[in-house]
This record gives structure tokens, sequence and C-alpha cells, in this order.
């Protein structure tokens, strides 16, 4: 029955519900584990691995599901369309008055509704390349590192300020200063400013390899401080002095991005994602994992 179909979003829905009460049902096996029981650990980990791979490949057969039964759907909706069309009044096969009536408004209505239909089955599409592609894989791994370490992601816009946004997040998190975005591009610009000779020699200009000349890298200070000028390893280093604090970046791949232990605080930590968004790199913040409060906060 039609009545039985489940829509996209409610079935997206009920997977991040899905994907959240796992989440919580491993922490429960990993607190579990007594300290010091390897066989215990062990066995707990292939448990945590076997859930999540069921989930993933639940949530797999349930989309694709509902890609076959919407393409169906969509099919013999045609085909009722081609059979009223061919109504006739009487034996001449002309069409009926109310076909004839069809007015304007009403095609441009159906050839909306027949792009939406289209833009909703790519998304179905998508969604099912998504569990396969590299955001997926990388959003996964994030989430089991920062869940190891009882936190979760707290998602940053996407605006070319995220590194700062994500910083200013963690010092509110922390207690350490409230701020905003603007105050630390114009402070870690100011502090590169002042130690050219430190930064210099690690910055080449957009299109080469070749070192940028002083000139360039004073520009270069001036669009931090004025401009949604994306922020990187660089940037990170002038900000770790500039709070005196030590920055901790967690990546899917590699080792964690230290800088500025030398000062005695606690880190404010961020995940760096090489594929979140298309445009590019992406940072984020994080928070405990107890406080995450919705689905996208821990992916």
């Amino acid at each position: 029955m039609e009545d039985d179909i489940v829509s996209e979003e409610d079935l997206l829905v009920r997977h991040r519900k899905e994907k959240k009460n796992l989440q919580a049902q491993v922490q429960k096996i990993k607190h579990s584990v007594p300290k010091g029981d390897k066989k215990r650990k062990k066995e707990a980990t292939d448990e945590i691995a076997k859930l999540e791979e069921d989930l993933k490949k639940k949530h797999e057969e349930e989309l694709a599901k509902l890609v076959a039964s919407s393409n169906e759907k969509e099919s013999v909706e045609e085909v009722g369309k081609g059979i009223s069309k061919l109504t006739t009044d009487g034996d001449d096969n002309e069409p009926t008055e109310e076909v004839r009536k069809i007015s304007k408004a009403q095609k441009r209505r159906d050839k909306k509704a027949a792009e939406e239909k289209e833009r909703e089955r790519r998304l179905k599409e998508q969604e099912l390349e998504n569990l396969h592609g590299d955001r997926h894989l990388e959003s996964e791994k994030l989430r089991q590192i920062l869940e190891d370490m009882d936190l979760c992601v707290h998602e940053i816009p996407s605006d070319g300020n995220c590194l700062y946004n994500a910083i200013c997040h963690q010092l509110a998190l922390k207690n350490i200063q409230t701020c905003n975005y603007s105050t630390l591009r114009t402070q870690t610009a100011n502090y590169m400013l002042s130690h050219e000779n430190d930064f210099l020699p690690f910055m080449t200009t957009k299109n080469s390899d070749s070192l940028c000349t002083s000139e360039e890298y004073q520009k270069i200070c001036k669009d931090i401080a004025t401009t949604p000028a994306w922020g990187g390893q660089i940037e990170i280093m002038a900000l770790s002095h500039v709070l005196q604090v030590p920055i901790n970046v967690i990546q899917a791949e590699g080792e964690p991005v230290k800088v500025g232990q030398e000062y005695d605080k606690d880190e404010i930590i961020l995940t760096y994602h090489r594929h979140a968004f298309g445009l590019g790199e992406h940072y984020n913040s994080v928070k405990p994992l107890a406080e995450a409060d919705n689905p996208s906060d821990s992916f």
C-alpha cells in the first residue's frame, strides 16, 4: 500500500536516530571493559565493529529499496498520465473536454513537480553514493577517534572563517575567553607582521612554490585581517602564540598536528576535514560526547 512507503526524510531521520543510539550503545560497551583486560577489550572491539557494519548494511539496503520503489512509482504515474490523455468521449477517438481544458498554468505546475521529483531522485542516489564516498569514510574515522577521547564534532559553518570560529568555540567552551573571528583574524595578522622573520621562510605564492617576497607577505597578512581567507597551519601556529595555548588538530589520516606545546595550559582541540565540502578543506570544533544533542554533532 502507498501509505506503507516511507519518505526519504523520515528514513534519513530514523537512520540518524539509529546511529546516535548505536553510539550510546558503543560507549556502554567500551565502559564495561575492565582496565587491563585485553581479551575483553578485543571482544568488545569485535562486537562494536559488527554492530557498526550491520547498521551500515541495513541503512544501505533501506536506501536502495527506497530509490527503487520511488523510481517504480514515478513510472506508474507517467503511464497513468498517458492513459488519461488518451481518454475519449466517443468512438471517434476525440479528446474529452476535460483534457482540452488543461491550462498552461497546470502544465507549468506539472513540469515543476516533475523537476522536483527528479531532484529528489538525484538526492537519494547521492545519499547512497555518500555512504561509500571520501566524506563519509573520513567522518567515520574522525568519529571513532573522537569517541575514544569521549568527544564529538561541533559543526562550524563553512564560510572561510571556520578556523577562527572553531577556536572561538573552544575558548568559550574552556572558559578561557570570549571573542569573535574578526578579533582573532586581526590578532593573527598583527602577530605575523611583527614576527615576519619567523613565518616568511615558510610562505609561498599561491600559484607556485616560490617563496613570498616581503611585500607579498604583508599582502597575505592584510588579507588575513580583512577578508574571509582560509586559515591553515601557519595561522594556527600564530594563533597558538597569540593565545598562549597549545592547539591539537585531529585528522582522519596521519598523526594529530600539535603546536604550542611549550604553553602549560589546557589544549584547544580542532578537527581537520579534507573532504567535508566540495570547495575544499574545513575545520570544526569538538565538545564532550555527553553533550551531543543531535546526530550532526557526531556525524
